[in-house]
């Protein structure tokens, strides 16, 4: 899985469908090294279809956490930075872009009532096996998400999904028996497992500070926001009877129990007390940020920061607002954050900049340990793949990975799906992870077995296929633009 990710994430939109706005239990992963261009609202454009920071931070995000759970949770920045996590996010978007002008150019729409029903579908806003508002409300909420922004997002997964399904691949008989051959296909071999870990690296600075210097643009700061700020605590008032009776009124149809019931005046007094204290909240705050902007607010309850992606305390709609800033029109709006607002202040933005080779020495030391292991295991490869000895297998197939005890699954899967679409008897073939199986394939012959699922397996490759051409005829049909640099 982790290999077919790394070698074909170019691809990731249309052959790996991420979690539909999976957002549940998810935390923020922020990341920098990044620089806007002219186009200060959005990092990148494709067609008419822009991405925003926020977007791309959410698609990073998301990406992380599918990598930790696939992980064990064994896995950190640093891994992410070596699978390229920053530009898959950013591939994720631009090919999700691509994919939404198709729709448009087809005059697809997703309407109201569909919206309605894939949202009621979705498990996690049940209550007692039924979809249940004041759930989904609160969920949203505790995950400080926004529902028009929520929605707006789900939107485009189901407008995405409904235009591949358009596009829909199917496979003949013939196909599949193709692949029944291909599936009975059994090698004998020798081969010899080299480790990346044996390899030993001298790691002076005479010797990585030139391999830095080749690369020193791929090691940016991040931008950061010099911003000054003022919160709007939340209200807490006292509300007569007739003001909470005639909230009641014209609002009860939405104050519902678990089970969908009109609640009683009593039950839900204090429910509405709540939401009248948020409005106020929210009318003070607006009243706020008319005074901020007139400089009629007194400058000791104004805060000062630096927000950066990898130390912001805000959230992802905060820095998208901010990177949204200008010193023409420095003032945001109030920005809901749990149960006060903040009203933001832009006093400078710091763009991002080359790091210095001590401030990208921890980045820039794996990347040349890996260069220079797999350079020396290559040259070990090609001197002695033709006289190794070492282990020899029983007849095998590709679907075979658990007898090669001597690799991880996802190697030896990667191994076997590169040996039996070689046409090499003797060789070796490079892994992902960096290190390199030496083969012999001493005997081969055809097994009597048949494949049980053959279609799903043609239907699979074709699909893989049918996909990949059709992101390179939209990349030639709409012009993608890129603001951000270091990716």
């Amino acid at each position: 899985m982790i290999t077919w990710m790394q070698k074909h994430k170019k691809y990731l939109i249309v052959t790996i469908w991420i979690s539909t706005v999976a957002f549940v239990g998810a935390g923020f992963v922020g990341w920098g090294q990044y620089e806007y261009g002219d186009k200060a609202g959005a990092v990148a454009k494709v067609g008419n279809v822009e991405i925003t920071m926020g977007e791309l931070q959410k698609s990073y995000s998301d990406l992380y956490n599918q990598y930790a759970q696939i992980f064990k949770g064994d896995f950190d920045e640093e891994k992410a930075k070596s699978f390229g996590l920053q530009s898959q996010a950013l591939n994720f978007l631009t090919q999700q872009a691509l994919v939404l002008n198709l729709a448009k150019s087809y005059s697809l729409d997703v309407t109201e009532n569909e919206l309605l029903e894939h949202i009621k579908s979705m498990e996690y806003f049940h209550k007692n096996g039924v979809f249940n508002k004041e759930v989904y409300k609160d969920i949203l909420s505790k995950n400080n998400l926004k529902i028009k922004d929520y929605e707006a997002n789900l939107k485009k997964e189901i407008l995405i999904k409904k235009t591949l399904m358009l596009l829909k691949v199917e496979t003949k008989d013939s196909e599949s028996k193709i692949i029944d051959t291909a599936m009975s296909v059994a090698d004998k071999i020798n081969y010899k497992v080299l480790k990346e870990s044996s390899i030993g690296v001298e790691t002076t600075d005479e010797l990585l500070k030139p391999f830095w210097e080749k690369i020193q643009n791929n090691f940016m700061s991040e931008v950061s926001y010099e911003i000054k700020y003022i919160k709007q605590p939340r209200i807490t008032k006292e509300h007569n009877e007739a003001l909470l009776n005639e909230y009641y009124n014209e609002n009860k149809s939405n104050l519902k129990d678990s089970e969908g019931k009109i609640l009683s005046f009593e039950e839900a007094k204090e429910k509405i007390k709540s939401e009248l204290d948020a409005k106020e909240t929210k009318k003070e705050a607006l009243k706020q940020y008319v005074a901020y902007k007139k400089g009629e607010v007194d400058t000791t309850s104004t805060q000062k920061t630096t927000l950066l992606a990898s130390n912001n305390p805000f959230g992802a709609e905060a820095l998208d607002v901010v990177s949204k800033l200008t010193l023409a029109s420095p003032f945001s709006k109030p920005v809901a954050l749990g149960d006060e607002y903040l009203i933001f202040e832009l006093v400078t933005t710091n763009a991002a900049k080359p790091k210095t080779y001590e401030e990208a020495k921890s980045e820039v030391l794996p990347l040349y340990m890996k260069e220079q292991k797999r350079a020396k295991l290559l040259e070990l490869a090609k001197n002695s793949h033709t006289t190794f000895n070492g282990a020899t297998t029983d007849f095998i197939t590709a679907n075979d990975s658990n007898v090669l005890t001597d690799l991880a699954k996802n190697e030896a899967d990667e191994f076997l799906s590169t040996l039996f679409t070689s046409q090499e008897k003797k060789g070796y073939i490079a892994l992902e992870s960096g290190n390199i199986v030496m083969y012999n394939v001493l005997e081969q012959k055809l097994l009597n077995n048949t494949n049980t699922d053959p279609n799903n397996s043609m239907l699979r490759l074709k699909s893989g296929m049918f996909n990949e051409g059709l992101i390179k005829n939209l990349q030639n049909k709409y012009k993608t633009e890129i603001f951000i640099q270091g990716l």
